[in-house]
């Protein structure tokens, strides 16, 4: 699935992963492949991404929505 996080100045991720963990508000929350369409708020915090290669990185973000629809997740943070 892709993963794109953008903030207002620019792109920060754009790629292929098989997970994407994020800081929600009531608690941390997965993103695995065919995940039924939704939209949520994220807090501040590090999103956990696994990429298709299986390296296992972090991206640290401020609070923001994530999208996720037809496989492809959007993150809007600040």
């Amino acid at each position: 699935m892709l993963l794109k996080v953008l903030s207002p100045e620019k792109f920060i991720y754009e790629g292929e992963v098989v997970l994407a963990q994020f800081p929600g508000s009531m608690g941390s929350f997965e993103i695995l492949n065919n995940h039924a369409p939704m939209i949520a708020r994220i807090d501040k915090g590090k999103i956990k991404v696994i990429d298709e290669g299986r390296n296992k990185f972090y991206l640290e973000v401020n609070s923001g929505i994530v999208e996720v629809k037809d496989n492809t997740i959007i993150v809007l943070t600040e």
